[in-house]
């Protein structure tokens, strides 16, 4: 699986084969969902520590990352208030953990300085507090976008921990009618750590951990994955029902192949982007699994099985190179054919203009890249352009606001790297020097080991405009220093 298309459409023999007695069975929990009222949506969320030493977000009082929701025009506000300890629990990657955080808004198409998506300058270090007040544009595409902490140094283990939530931008059946009054599924999934010894033996058992066999990692799987904080937790999705899923890949550092068994997904976004809103042609895709790298994003309509069928939600073994971390098939998910409960959140129908961009971008594509991105690494780091990222840097790179620009990824290690690049989308349209058959706008794509991408950054949106940043979302990576800024000017 070296060369991986963000959608691929091939059937793999189903996990029913590991079939063994199943384990207590777990509802599908659903976060608390905020909405907001005015135009604003204002809440404090807490930076706190579980009863078993783990960092959390609390809200209310409790360990819970709210959804959030939210429509173009609207405005976020929220006050961070850091309550980790003043001496850390845990060590981090680079040293021991300072306990300092923050929040990063994936994907939305905010500004990058204070006091909205400012992730170089907005730190909180314990006892102290951040007020974020982020302005939905009123033109932001519909969509899933999600939010979590972004220290460098300490994302990895803040976000393996769990800090992380939800962000949905309503209206996205303004984009595509067929959505409306479907039941929705918002689905987080995120890696935990297995450890060693009996527990973590229970603990494969339970999602059918598969070997590592299908790449030539030589370290054994030490993770697997839970949906919503639950492991292996049972979807209801009734015979020939129709359900709008969902799902955020908010994994530190895990591939995502989603496949659920005997059924396909009806693509409608990918990483908060309608398809149809630069694609009038193609609507939607037709997917029987979908790549996911840690930050993607698949926003898709699924069909509930026959009644007969045991069918589960997997995510298949991925390959990500002979010196990636293991990445093994597994059960995210049981479904069953229950019907759902009338609370189910069903998608509403709002009158609201899409905003249809097709682009003809085929100049810039035929042009030499204006910039290129190159990943290395060793046994001291990771790197961007033979650069380990340093707080004090200068900007990598400079990007002319109301421009598009060819970049090219270059990944020159031998294990995959997912590139994000705050702010903004792009379109990934080639790979390995080779087309894309469906090219696809994202804001996190996967890069081959020993591979190249191409994407056109789009670069014109005015509100953008100050230093950001772009890096590699395996975020043991970003923390030992594969990122790098970028002035938006």
């Amino acid at each position: 699986m070296r060369s991986i298309r963000p959608v691929a459409v091939v059937v793999l023999a189903s996990l029913c084969a590991l079939a063994m007695p199943r384990m207590p069975a777990q509802q599908l929990s659903n976060s608390p969902e905020l909405r907001a009222k005015g135009h604003i949506l204002s809440l404090t969320l807490h930076a706190g520590i579980t009863g078993d030493g783990k960092d959390s977000f609390y809200f209310n009082g409790q360990p819970s990352a709210p959804t959030l929701r939210l429509s173009p025009g609207d405005q976020l506000k929220i006050t961070y208030i850091n309550d980790l300890p003043a001496k850390p629990l845990e060590r981090c990657l680079i040293g021991p953990c300072l306990d300092m955080t923050n929040l990063h808004f994936h994907g939305l198409t905010v500004s990058p300085d204070r006091p909205q998506d400012d992730v170089l300058d907005m730190m909180a270090m314990p006892g102290q507090s951040l007020s974020y007040v982020v302005h939905i544009p009123k033109d932001h595409p519909p969509g899933l976008y999600w939010y979590h902490t972004h220290p460098h140094g300490e994302s990895y283990q803040q976000v393996l921990d769990g800090m992380s939530g939800a962000l949905v931008i309503e209206g996205i059946e303004s984009y595509y009618p067929e959505l409306a009054g479907l039941p929705e599924q918002i689905l987080i999934v995120r890696g935990r750590s297995i450890g060693r010894g009996p527990l973590a033996a229970d603990l494969a058992q339970r999602v059918h951990l598969g070997s590592n066999a299908c790449g030539g990692e030589s370290e054994a799987p030490s993770e697997i994955f839970t949906v919503n904080g639950a492991l292996r937790p049972q979807i209801e999705l009734a015979p020939g029902e129709r359900q709008f899923w969902r799902v955020v890949n908010a994994s530190a550092d895990r591939y995502l192949d989603l496949q659920l068994e005997g059924q396909t997904f009806e693509i409608v976004a990918m990483d908060g982007m309608p398809i149809v809103r630069h694609d009038t042609n193609h609507r939607t895709r037709i997917a029987n699994h979908v790549l996911l790298p840690p930050a993607g994003r698949l926003e898709a309509i699924v069909t509930g099985p026959t009644a007969e069928a045991h069918e589960h939600l997997i995510s298949r073994c991925v390959d990500t190179g002979p010196e990636g971390d293991p990445n093994p098939a597994m059960i995210l998910a049981d479904i069953v054919p229950q019907s759902r409960p009338e609370s189910t959140h069903k998608i509403s129908k709002r009158h609201v203009k899409p905003d249809f961009g097709t682009l003809d971008l085929a100049a810039e594509e035929k042009a030499p890249p204006r910039f290129t991105v190159t990943f290395t690494e060793d046994d001291k780091g990771f790197y961007i352009n033979g650069a380990k990222f340093a707080p004090d840097a200068a900007p990598m790179v400079h990007a002319k606001v109301g421009t598009f620009q060819h970049w090219r990824i270059v990944n020159a290690s031998a294990e995959l790297h997912p590139l994000h690049i705050h702010q903004v989308h792009f379109l990934a349209y080639a790979e390995n020097d080779k087309p894309i058959a469906e090219p696809l706008w994202l804001d996190t794509v996967n890069v081959p080991t020993g591979g190249t991408v191409d994407v056109i950054m789009d670069f014109s949106d005015p509100v953008i405009r100050g230093m950001s940043v772009f890096h590699c979302h395996l975020l043991n990576h970003e923390d030992k220093g594969m990122m790098a800024k970028i002035l938006f000017e």
